[in-house]
């Protein structure tokens, strides 16, 4: 049965119920007073009844007293009267009909023993002789005329004709009521519902493959249309986790293609000079020398690959990385120096105005720094000069390259920290790159509780800016000017190294 016909049929049975409870109550109470009527008019029964068995005397013991006659009473048509000895035995009786017959009620056994027993007087009601469906309201007194005893009947066929017609009357009424009030509950309930009909039929197309599909109506001064409003937020959620695995699985998949063209690339280079080694290369020196080399130039290709793919992948485990205070800024004048060794031809400037500390792990930190400044000396043009600044605004430590280069369409700009990615004209690699530099950048910042964010435009240069949650400092650290001319030692530079990956391809910084 559905909760409609539930619901329809618990309001349609609590009502009936209330009602014949007030039908009851209604009846007895009109049985009551009715009854009340009557046993008033016998009080006033017995002097006009004993004045009538008098007057006609027929069976009147001789000791009867006489009745005075002043007394008057209105008694019922077939109002009943007899006079009765302490046996039982009818002495006397008379017939109030006012024309024609009316019947007797059917007196019990031991009624005079029973009034006697009562106090002289007792009520009660019995029933018509050879009349079922006939009663009468009785009278028994033997006040002032023991050892004899009184009766008085007034018959009920009043009583019981407003009481069947108080049934039919309350029983029409009670089956409109509820006729009446089941069509309006139905239509009531139907309206009520329809928003739960529309839930089922949302969630049927949602079965069949349609997650754009949401509640209408929902209401949120109704218990159902808070629950529309909480399955419409569920089914955000739901279609936003869906669709975010989708776009996870499509990346994930786009990400191993790339990767394994990637892999494929130094793989064919290394079989190919096995194979020139097999061949007969180990017999020329300098075949051997070039193949061996080669072979290790692609190996360590391969080597820095897969670190880096093995970072990402650690990132986004959202695995824990080392936490300790670093100064963002001392980190980029290490960059800034390294630079300018590694190209003393290209302006690199430092633009710092303080320490702006950070806690994180300080050797991914110097690798995002390298592998923004590696991306715009390789990328931003030969003659473009770069610009790496930090500083402390809002809680936020801010590190910011920029160069006056070359810089890039909105459209590659909005992919550039993808995996991989190839805008359209790039061409090759640059040496020792993997194209995930400016993608590990994006995750460690990520990790670090920070982002990281493009500001380009063709001609104009580009300006990438990591915002990272500051950090107050163990103490104050100087930052030391970056060389520009002279014997620079490199060993910090050379041991970075392989954190560095400058991998974006062409024209343009990613």
């Amino acid at each position: 049965m559905s909760l409609r016909l539930r619901l329809l049929f618990a309001l349609v049975g609590l009502v009936a119920v209330g009602l014949l409870v007030a039908d009851g109550v209604t009846y007895l109470s009109l049985q009551s007073f009715l009854l009340q009527r009557v046993d008033q008019q016998l009080e006033a029964a017995p002097l006009p009844v004993l004045r009538e068995l008098e007057r006609q005397g027929s069976g009147l013991p001789d000791n009867f007293p006489a009745q005075p006659s002043s007394e008057t009473a209105f008694l019922p048509p077939g109002t009943y009267g007899c006079l009765i000895n302490s046996s039982g035995q009818i002495l006397a009786q008379v017939t109030f009909s006012y024309g024609g017959s009316a019947p007797v009620p059917t007196l019990p056994a031991g009624l005079s023993a029973t009034t006697t027993a009562a106090g002289g007087q007792t009520t009660l009601t019995l029933p018509a002789a050879g009349h079922s469906s006939l009663r009468f309201r009785a009278l028994a007194t033997q006040k002032g005329i023991s050892p004899y005893t009184l009766i008085a009947a007034v018959p009920l066929a009043e009583v019981t004709q407003t009481q069947h017609r108080l049934l039919l009357v309350e029983a029409i009424v009670t089956l409109s009521v509820l006729f009446g009030l089941g069509l309006l509950a139905w239509w009531i309930v139907r309206r009520e519902m329809r928003p739960l009909d529309d839930m089922a039929a949302t969630a049927d197309a949602i079965a069949a493959g349609d997650l754009t599909r949401r509640v209408e109506r929902a209401d949120t001064r109704t218990e159902v249309g808070r629950l529309g409003l909480a399955l419409n937020a569920m089914l955000a959620q739901i279609e936003g986790a869906l669709t975010r695995s989708r776009n996870s699985e499509n990346a994930l998949r786009r990400f191993l293609a790339q990767a394994s063209h990637e892999l494929r690339t130094p793989l064919s280079s290394v079989r190919g000079y096995a194979e020139l080694f097999r061949r007969g290369a180990k017999e020329h020196p300098e075949d051997l020398d070039l193949a061996m080399r080669r072979i290790e130039q692609e190996a360590a290709r391969m080597g820095v690959l897969v670190e880096e793919l093995l970072l990402l992948a650690r990132l986004d485990e959202g695995r824990s990385l080392e936490r300790q205070p670093v100064d963002l800024t001392q980190v980029a004048a290490d960059a800034v120096a390294d630079a300018r060794i590694l190209a003393p031809d290209r302006d690199v400037e430092l633009e710092q105005t303080g320490p702006a500390g950070v806690l994180g792990d300080d050797s991914r930190l110097r690798q995002v720094v390298t592998n923004l400044v590696m991306n715009a000396l390789q990328h931003a043009g030969a003659e473009a000069s770069v610009v790496v600044s930090t500083r402390s605004v809002d809680g936020q430590a801010i590190l910011e390259v920029a160069d006056d280069g070359v810089g890039m369409p909105s459209d590659v700009a909005a992919r550039v920290f993808e995996p991989f990615y190839r805008p359209p004209g790039a061409h090759g690699h640059s040496e020792g790159t993997s194209g995930l530099g400016l993608s590990i950048v994006a995750a460690i910042a990520e990790a670090h509780g920070g982002t990281v964010d493009l500001q380009t435009a063709p001609g104009q240069g580009a300006r990438f800016r990591v915002r990272l949650p500051a950090a107050a400092l163990a103490a104050p650290r100087d930052v030391p000017t970056p060389p520009t001319e002279g014997p620079v030692s490199v060993a910090r530079g050379e041991d970075r190294a392989p954190e560095a990956s400058n991998d974006v391809q062409g024209p343009i910084h990613s």
